[in-house]
């Protein structure tokens, strides 16, 4: 099976000054023109925010009201912002904890916040839909209006592209930027070639883990889409269950979430499980196009050392490899995913805060902290596995 073809979005009509509205929801918008604004991305499609509010991931009981902005031009949507009306601040990898404590001890209230994210995941992408500048700052101004008005304490925009989050800056949105670590396929050939960029160390230290696993009888093996059976995914489920258990939490996500997106988006959908003894051991579930994969949930049925790098990590890009797939994002958080090949990038956020006095506090916090994000990054490219940077490209 090929990898998807990419996709192409149809031109849109320039649009002067759109209507917006609030009161669209996402059931009541077809598939097709919601997709025409996404750019293809596979967690902004319409069936994979479908399947979170249908299977009960995303909705009012869990804490996540959508209260989706759309813009209208002669009847037809060009636009869209899809919003949640928060009542804390679980799912969401920018934390703001701490800003929601601060509110409680002066006695205001922080929630409902209003949020802009994919739920639960921390995906960078584009959250203003739209392909005109003009139609992206309207909704963005109605947002934050909002806000303004005393509807919500803030709005806070998770994860967007750098040209976007430029655009929210020139609004006066304060900036905030976190760091994730990602992959680039600079043409390898295959695994061998990619690990050939390694330093002569830590090449070894990678060949050692994926020798000892194979030695200890653990195979994989990565099944795409339709191929995927209701037995993978409860084997899966069984795992992305107890991954949260040993961290002491709950799960976001529910089995008829999994099913749903496999059996609505199979062409996005890649499903590694490893074996040992005729016996599965552990499964990881990424999401891919034709130019990005995303690991996104793993787990295991019992320790066995260097599975998790393997199974999450060295299985992933020799995939990318193998369909000529450019980027692979393992996300956040994980100093061993510098030592697998995948390199640090600035993430952003943007925030908007009602309060005067506590918008003022936050953006100061926000500049600091920028700023040891820049020493972060700096410092954690050189500790990068490759030899030099011309080993990998830009």
């Amino acid at each position: 099976m090929r990898a998807p073809v990419p996709f192409v979005a149809p031109p849109l009509p320039v649009v002067a000054s759109p209507v917006i509205r609030d009161d669209v929801t996402l059931d009541a918008i077809a598939p097709a023109a919601w997709n025409a604004l996404t750019g293809g991305q596979p967690f902004l499609r319409h069936a994979f925010l479908t399947a979170l509010q249908a299977t009960g991931c995303a909705t009012p009981r869990t804490g996540w009201s959508a209260r989706y902005l759309t813009a209208w031009h002669d009847h037809a949507l060009v636009g869209a912002l899809p919003l949640y009306a928060k009542a804390h601040s679980y799912g969401e990898y920018v934390f703001d904890w701490g800003w929601a404590e601060a509110y409680r001890r002066h006695g205001r209230r922080y929630y409902p916040k209003l949020l802009a994210a994919i739920p639960f995941t921390p995906v960078p992408g584009p959250r203003v839909l739209a392909a005109h500048p003009g139609v992206r700052r309207t909704l963005l101004e109605y947002a934050i209006e909002l806000v303004h008005r005393g509807a919500y304490s803030s709005l806070h925009v998770l994860f967007p592209p750098a040209a976007e989050a430029a655009e929210g800056e020139a609004l006066g949105m304060i900036p905030r930027h976190g760091v994730q670590f990602h992959w680039t396929n600079s043409g390898y050939r295959d695994f061998a070639d990619f690990l050939s960029a390694f330093a002569h160390d830590k090449r070894k230290k990678v060949k050692q883990e994926r020798r000892r696993l194979a030695e200890a009888g653990v195979t994989f093996e990565r099944k795409r889409g339709e191929a995927t059976t209701a037995a993978d995914w409860a084997f899966f489920y069984q795992c992305y269950e107890g991954t949260y258990r040993a961290h002491q939490s709950t799960p976001y996500l529910t089995p008829a979430f999994f099913e749903e997106i496999g059996r609505t988006l199979p062409e996005h959908v890649l499903l590694v499980i490893g074996w040992r003894d005729g016996r599965r051991l552990c499964a990881a579930l990424d999401i891919f196009d034709a130019g990005t994969l995303w690991g996104r949930y793993w787990g295991t049925t019992e320790y066995v050392p260097g599975l998790h790098f393997e199974a999450c990590y060295y299985q992933a890009i020799e995939f990318c490899i193998e369909q000529g797939i450019t980027r692979f994002e393992g996300g956040a958080q994980g100093l061993h995913k510098l030592a697998r090949g995948l390199r640090p990038v600035a993430t952003h956020s943007l925030h908007v805060v009602g309060d005067r006095d506590f918008a003022a506090a936050i953006a100061d916090f926000c500049a600091r902290e920028r700023v040891d994000v820049a020493h972060s990054l700096d410092e954690l490219e050189g500790s990068s596995p490759f030899r030099s940077q011309e080993s990998v490209g830009s």
